[in-house]
């Protein structure tokens, strides 16, 4: 690999270490102190290193801070994903927020798919030359990479978003996030943990049904409403359909990778005539199945991708609406039950 991708450990190895030297810098909406200026960030954020190990990732986070609430005016952290999700989660369960769209949380990352091909690719060693298997070796390599990079880039990506907000940047659980330079001691959520919030995901999905009917007293919020559903559920189609055709594409560059590691293997047992075809026939399908594997990677990477996070951003755009929606029940609820204490206040009295 080239030297401009940074220093990283054998694709082979355990993990896998990047470095970034481009500076993400966040110009919030507006300051929250007058004597900083509008064209001057408060918080800049940049994840300048990560490290893949087997079964997580760690992120360091470099900031640089004119926030006022901040402490350190420069500071570098190490996060895992779970720490990201916890950060996620305590900005939705904060009552103050629910007025806001809470930006997607980061996707969990992802490398099982590159492992298991680099397993299969060694498994067929023995039937490649060493510049086919270095070859292929190196196409994975970079599929891997591209992963990876989009991973840290949606990780930075959540951190700078709540950083650009006018709201969210005074958070004290972000600022204890960017500041604390111990582990947060985030765990994933055990199995009783887990089930809970699947009955409170069944939970929501029946209320949401319940309310689905409730019409909003503001015409404007009711337009919204009913556009946000649609454009939604017609994002989450695209991407399923779009993940279903990567996925098909990236399974017949797959075989077409065992038809040609098939032939390269005839080119080695026949004669000289039949070995000549048999390795114009490798070359051939060699050839195609790189064509199908880099349209399957640009599908995933740059189609799907966008996708799948333009359903997060409009999943969180409807959240918003049911939490809209909740409260205007509970309103009309809490209203009725006050006229019924009051007619049967007054018919007490009379």
């Amino acid at each position: 690999m080239s030297d401009d991708e940074g220093g990283h450990t054998d694709f082979l190895g355990q993990d896998r270490k990047q470095s970034k030297k481009e500076d993400a810098i966040i110009n919030p909406v507006a300051p929250s102190n007058g004597t900083i200026g509008a064209d001057e960030p408060l918080i800049e954020i940049d994840i300048s290193d990560a490290l893949s190990e087997r079964d997580k990732v760690k992120f360091t986070i470099h900031t640089k801070s004119r926030h006022p609430n901040f402490t350190k005016k420069e500071i570098s952290v190490q996060r895992e994903h779970e720490e990201f999700i916890w950060l996620h989660d305590a900005f939705k369960a904060a009552d103050p927020y629910a007025g806001y769209i809470i930006p997607p949380a980061p996707p969990r990352p992802n490398f099982d798919s590159s492992r298991e091909k680099l397993q299969k690719l060694s498994e067929g060693e023995n039937v490649m030359t060493k510049e086919e298997f270095a070859k292929m070796k190196q196409e994975l390599e970079a599929e891997y990479l591209a992963t990876f990079k989009k991973t840290v880039a949606m990780h930075e990506l959540f951190l700078q978003r709540l950083a650009k907000h006018k709201i969210f940047q005074n958070d004290h659980n972000f600022q204890v996030f960017l500041e604390y330079d111990q582990d947060l001691m985030v765990r994933g959520k055990n199995k009783k943990e887990a089930l809970a919030g699947f009955f409170k995901g069944v939970s929501k999905s029946i209320d949401e049904v319940a309310l689905s009917g409730q019409k909003d007293p503001d015409d404007f919020y009711e337009e919204q409403k009913r556009s946000l559903v649609e454009y939604h559920r017609r994002v989450k189609d695209s991407a399923r359909f779009g993940n279903y055709v990567a996925t098909a594409i990236k399974r017949g560059s797959n075989f077409l990778m065992k038809i040609s590691l098939g032939f390269a293997a005839l080119a080695t047992q026949e004669g000289p005539e039949i070995s000549r075809f048999h390795q114009q026939l490798f070359e051939l399908f060699e050839k195609i199945r790189k064509i199908e594997a880099r349209v399957s990677s640009d599908t995933d990477l740059k189609l799907v991708d966008l996708l799948r996070y333009t359903a997060a951003e409009t999943e969180a755009g409807t959240e918003l609406m049911y939490r809209r929606n909740r409260a205007l029940a509970d309103y009309e609820a809490a209203n009725r039950n006050l006229d019924k204490a009051r007619s049967k206040g007054q018919a007490i009295a009379d």
